[in-house]
C-alpha cells in the first residue's frame, strides 16, 4: 500500500472546495477529503484528545472543540454556503434505533443535529458515513425517512450505498454505509467511485516492511501467514476498558493470522522474538497502534495524540482516508 503521506496534495493549482466537516475524530474524513480538493473551513468534535490529534497535524486547521448539538454557526460567520458538509458519524446501535428518529441516544442524537445543521448551513453537498446497516437493516428505515424527508424540505435529493473500504486499496474488510446529497439535481450526475481494480492488499502485505524495520527474522514468514484481509478494526466505547482489536469473533480472525487481537504492542518485534502460529493466542504477535492506523489507510506521518489505548479508540473510530479521497473525487466532478 503506497504512502503518500498525509501533506500529498494531488490537486495543486487547481480549484480547491470548502468543507465543513462534524464529528471528525481523528480528522480520517477530513484528509481524505482533503486530498481529494477540498478545504476544511472547520473541523467539529467533542473529544479533547481528538482536537488534539487534528491540531498536532494540522495546526492551521480551524478546530472547535464543541459538542455539535451545541454549536451555533452564527458564531463561525464561514461555514456558511459551503461547498460540502461531511459527517463521519458514531455507529448507530440496534438499540438506538427506537422505531423513532427521535430517540435519546448519541448517535441518534447527533444525525439529528447533522441534518438541523443543514437548515442554517446550506452547503451544495452533504456527506455521511456511517456503518451499513444503517442503509440495509429495516430497523432503521426510521432514520433514513427522518433523513430524506427533512432534506427533501430543503431541496436537496439523497442516496444511499454501500462501500467497502477493500475495494479503495484498504487492507480491512470494512462495510461502510453512505449517504450522499445535494441540492437539485445534482444528485442524477453523481457518481459513486468506481472499485480500483487491483487485487486487495492483505495484512501481511500491509504491514511486513514494518514487521521487519527492528530486525525481526520471521517477518516474511509471518506476512505470508497473515494473507487475507484484516476484519472491521472497532474503536470501542470510550468508557469501556483497554485497547483491543474488537469482539470474540474478531479476536478469532485475528488468531487465524497468528496475531493475539487481545492487546496492543508498546513497540515492533526485534530480532529476540519468536513467532509460533501453534501458540495460544495470548502469546501469538501483537499489533502496534501505529500498525493499526496504517490497516486503517492513515498514512505514517498522521500522529495521534494520546496514551495507548485513546490513540486507538481513534484509530479504530475513524473512517479510512482513502475511501474518504474517492468520495471526495467522485463529488467534485460534480461540485466543478
Amino acid at each position: 500500500m503506497a504512502d503518500e503521506g498525509s501533506r500529498a496534495r494531488p490537486l495543486d493549482g487547481a480549484r480547491r472546495l470548502s468543507l465543513l466537516d462534524v464529528c471528525s475524530g481523528a480528522g480520517g474524513l477530513a484528509l481524505g477529503l482533503e486530498q481529494a480538493g477540498f478545504d476544511p473551513v472547520m473541523l467539529i468534535d467533542n473529544l479533547p484528545v481528538a482536537c488534539e490529534t487534528l491540531r498536532l497535524n494540522r495546526p492551521w486547521w480551524d478546530i472547535c472543540e464543541v459538542d455539535l448539538v451545541e454549536f451555533d454557526p452564527v458564531d463561525a460567520k464561514q461555514v456558511y454556503d459551503v461547498d460540502l458538509l461531511s459527517a463521519g458519524l458514531p455507529r448507530v446501535r440496534a438499540s438506538a434505533a427506537v422505531n423513532r428518529p427521535a430517540g435519546n441516544s448519541d448517535e441518534i442524537t447527533l444525525i439529528r443535529a447533522t441534518i438541523m445543521l443543514m437548515h442554517a448551513v446550506q452547503p451544495r453537498a452533504l456527506l455521511i458515513e456511517n456503518m451499513a446497516k444503517l442503509i440495509e437493516d429495516d430497523e432503521h428505515r426510521d432514520i433514513r425517512d427522518f433523513v430524506e424527508e427533512e432534506l427533501d424540505h430543503l431541496g436537496y435529493r439523497g442516496r444511499w450505498f454501500v462501500m467497502n473500504a477493500a475495494d479503495y486499496r484498504v487492507p480491512q474488510d470494512r462495510r461502510q454505509g453512505i449517504f450522499v446529497a445535494m441540492k437539485g439535481d445534482g444528485i442524477d450526475a453523481f457518481e459513486e467511485p468506481a472499485r480500483v481494480l487491483e487485487p486487495p492488499i492483505t495484512v501481511g502485505d500491509a504491514l511486513r516492511a514494518s514487521m521487519a524495520s527492528r530486525g525481526w527474522a520471521q517477518a516474511d514468514e509471518w506476512a505470508d501467514y497473515a494473507n487475507r484481509l484484516a476484519p472491521t478494526l472497532v474503536g470501542g466505547s470510550w468508557n469501556r476498558g483497554g485497547g483491543d482489536l474488537g469482539p470474540t469473533g474478531t479476536k478469532n480472525a485475528w488468531a487465524r493470522m497468528g496475531v493475539n487481537g487481545g492487546s496492543l504492542a508498546d513497540e515492533l518485534p526485534g530480532p529476540e522474538y519468536r513467532w509460533r502460529p501453534d501458540l495460544v493466542r495470548s502469546e501469538l504477535i501483537r499489533l502496534t497502534v501505529d500498525q493499526t492506523a496504517h490497516l486503517q489507510g492513515f498514512p505514517s506521518d498522521w500522529k495521534f495524540a494520546g496514551g495507548k489505548t485513546a490513540r486507538y479508540r481513534q484509530v479504530g473510530n475513524a473512517s479510512p482516508p482513502p475511501v474518504a479521497r474517492a468520495l471526495g473525487e467522485a463529488l467534485r466532478k460534480v461540485l466543478l
